[in-house]
């Protein structure tokens, strides 16, 4: 039997909502995990133990240095653990970090990791998944962390004005106000990673932007990072265009999740498309997500895997 001492304060945030933490540290290494006043016990063979109380330490050390631990740093923590025991989780986590204004987004996963990663070494990333993988919030994340190190001059964030199944009707106002509950999103997560009066300052200095992909029409987009989100939602014609304004200097993100085109019956899905045109394109890069990626709420992953296996369809790996 293997002991480990953890922290009185933050353990909840540790062993998770009716110790679900705890229970993903057991199926990952084929352990059994038991809670004793301030320490754990861990019951298996060595192997599995050893594993466990390696990523239980590491967790733990991370917790007394303020940091906040989450499910998703438990499961990334299993997976780097069981690929290689050496690893050293603070290393990995500093490593990837980005530092966006009054934030620092970690990524939650492998796959997260690579997806900066790709970005950072690469003009034109697709990020295609689920919703709660991450992809949107890591590039504005990143966006963000480019302009504000002066990068790039501006950030553009564009999505398509696509009713998702729902008929909205008339919506009041003038054109700024009909298209931003489309792009609302966006705002959430530009608010979540800088203080409100310096992304209003951003505006200001036209720095930031946030429009309808038809916005981008007739423009040649340099020095800029370009973000086109939920672009399953985009035709063939508005694909290829918003792709073709990027200008010197510029690096482009497009993400979208294939499994939900609200698209009209018989139009086919731009990003769909590009994803096939593209795909030998050098100097491009593709990264997919999945139900592993989701940082949301545990039932998010379950849903997903539930529609999946209903006749959803994965797509496949490049």
């Amino acid at each position: 039997m293997t002991r480990v001492s953890v922290p009185e304060k933050g353990v909840e945030s540790l062993f998770g909502t009716h110790d679900e933490n705890l229970r993903l540290l057991e199926q990952a290494f084929k352990v059994r995990i038991r809670g004793h006043g301030s320490e754990l016990s861990i019951e298996g063979d060595e192997a599995g133990a050893t594993l466990a109380r390696r990523a239980l330490e590491q967790l733990t050390a991370l917790m007394k240095d303020g940091y906040s631990v989450g499910a998703g740093d438990v499961r990334l923590a299993a997976d780097l653990l069981s690929r290689d025991a050496d690893t050293r989780l603070k290393d990995y986590l500093l490593k990837s970090a980005v530092r966006s204004g009054k934030k620092v987004v970690v990524p939650r996963s492998l796959n997260q990791r690579r997806y900066l990663e790709q970005i950072q070494s690469h003009d034109m990333v697709f990020g295609i998944g689920p919703a709660g993988t991450g992809k949107t919030y890591l590039a504005v994340a990143q966006a963000m962390a480019y302009l504000l190190n002066k990068e790039v001059s501006r950030v553009i964030l564009a999505r398509p004005a696509v009713e998702a199944g729902e008929k909205l009707g008339f919506l009041p106002g003038d054109l700024q106000q009909k298209v931003d509950p489309y792009l609302r999103p966006l705002y959430d997560a530009l608010y979540d990673l800088l203080e409100f009066e310096k992304v209003e300052r951003l505006f200001e200095r036209n720095q930031i932007e946030v429009a309808p992909i038809a916005f981008m029409r007739g423009r040649t987009l340099s020095d800029a990072f370009v973000i086109i989100d939920e672009a399953q939602n985009t035709t063939t014609e508005q694909m290829k265009m918003v792709l073709t304004r990027v200008g010197p200097g510029s690096k482009v993100v497009v993400t979208g999740d294939i499994t939900q085109i609200d698209l009209p019956s018989g139009r086919v899905s731009g990003l769909v498309e590009a994803l096939s045109v593209l795909s030998g394109v050098d100097g491009i890069a593709f990264r997919y997500f999945d139900e592993k990626d989701v940082v949301r709420h545990r039932l998010v992953q379950s849903i997903i895997k539930a529609y999946e296996a209903w006749g959803g369809e994965k797509p496949p790996e490049q």
